[in-house]
């Protein structure tokens, strides 16, 4: 019997069989937890037809996905890449895993690296460093340190909703502006408006700009697409409020999808512009590991008339599969659809006048960078031990 046959009982009746769990949670990206590639034990959820009450396992359901944030102690905080495409060398992070529950983000496979899914783990099992301000005072004080803009939030963001009560991002903000050191800031959240402050200051000084991220204006899909972020309508005020106060803003139309965010391309950049950025970029949608297989499913839940056509054309610009991570392509495609999407923006960056969002790490100022003073001490978990 295949797997797709009907289960015949003993009096003849043909029963269906069980199918696959397919539960849109409202506030959540993902449609399932799907396990990582990295878990030894696979799972399947299916409805058996002995479900409790639907009240109570709706009820037992939202305190199953409810966020949970744990902390851990980061040994340490920078990292590096020399990736050609990529236009800083250095990142930082407060957190792992993003409440955003953004489908498209590249990040959710990491997850895997912990024992967790990059499905619903993702968006509710959150890990904050919690001593990260302390370990960037560290590392910028060792005599070998050498000075370069640091791009802060780029795998998750560093404005998610849990850093409103830890505040992690501000101290790192604090450390950095105390050291003269410069920063660029990427998020889709207004609260990165508490923070003005310490941005403005930097700015004056030519260490600090910002990004904002925006995919769409269609309140509607950004509800689906990324649920606990800013509406774009918000976001659009964030970078008025970011432009009044000195503080140059870009904004970063990521990802482009097919059919779905792709018509409103134009329409993003001229919002933004009007807002008051002054800058901009955009990355095609990229499917690595665990992200593929967690889209295909959101296309499913919420796009099922356009869902083939979608992939169809994501792999008309990967070389015929859902990503291809090649440092030439992964970020813009290749193809006539990728050239098409390519001529859109800039024809549309000409017109609006403005620049390529890459130019922006290059206008800031390194020069001024001090070291910082009272460094804490090493603890003896993971630092140098006394030799008696």
């Amino acid at each position: 019997m295949s797997g797709n046959d009907n289960i015949d009982d003993s009096d003849g009746i043909s029963i269906p069989p069980p199918q696959p769990l397919v539960v849109v949670r409202k506030g959540r990206g993902a449609v399932s937890n799907l396990q990582g590639r990295y878990d030894i034990h696979g799972r399947e959820a299916f409805d058996d037809g002995w479900s409790h009450d639907e009240d109570d396992a709706s009820a037992a359901d939202a305190v199953q996905w409810r966020t949970q944030v744990t902390t851990e102690q980061a040994k340490t905080i920078l990292s590096r890449n020399a990736s050609p495409d990529i236009p800083f060398g250095v990142s930082l992070n407060p957190y792992r895993g993003c409440e955003h529950g953004c489908i498209y983000c590249f990040a959710r496979p990491t997850h895997s690296y912990l024992g967790l899914s990059p499905g619903l783990d993702f968006e509710t099992k959150i890990i904050a460093k919690t001593n990260a301000p302390d370990v960037l005072r560290r590392e910028l004080a060792k005599p070998s340190y050498q000075p370069e803009p640091i791009a802060l939030g780029v795998n998750t963001d560093a404005y998610q909703p849990c850093e409103r009560g830890l505040r992690l991002t501000r101290r790192v903000l604090e450390v950095l502006d105390e050291c003269r050191h410069p920063v660029a800031v990427i998020t889709k959240s207004s609260l990165i408006e508490r923070d003005i402050d310490l941005l403005a200051a930097m700015a004056a000084r030519r260490q600090a700009v910002a990004a904002i991220t925006i995919t769409t204006l269609d309140p509607v899909i950004a509800r689906t697409l990324e649920p606990r972020a800013a509406a774009p309508a918000r976001r659009l005020r964030t970078i008025r409020a970011l432009t009044d106060a000195g503080i140059p803003v870009g904004v970063s139309i990521a990802p482009v999808i097919p059919f779905v965010t792709e018509p409103d391309l134009e329409r993003v950049l001229e919002a933004a512009v009007d807002a008051g950025a002054v800058s901009g970029s955009y990355i095609v949608l990229r499917l690595p590991w665990e992200v593929s297989p967690l889209f295909r499913e959101w296309l499913q839940a919420h796009f099922p008339d356009r869902a083939q056509r979608v992939m169809n054309r994501l792999g008309d610009m990967r070389g015929g599969k859902d990503y291809d991570a090649d440092f030439r392509t992964r970020m813009h495609g290749e193809g006539v659809w990728a050239d098409l999407i390519r001529q859109r923006f800039e024809k549309a960056a000409a017109r609006l006048g403005i620049r390529s969002r890459a130019r922006d790490f290059g206008k800031l100022d390194a020069s001024a960078f001090r070291r910082p003073a009272n460094v804490p001490a090493l603890s003896r978990q993971g630092g140098q031990m006394d030799l008696f």
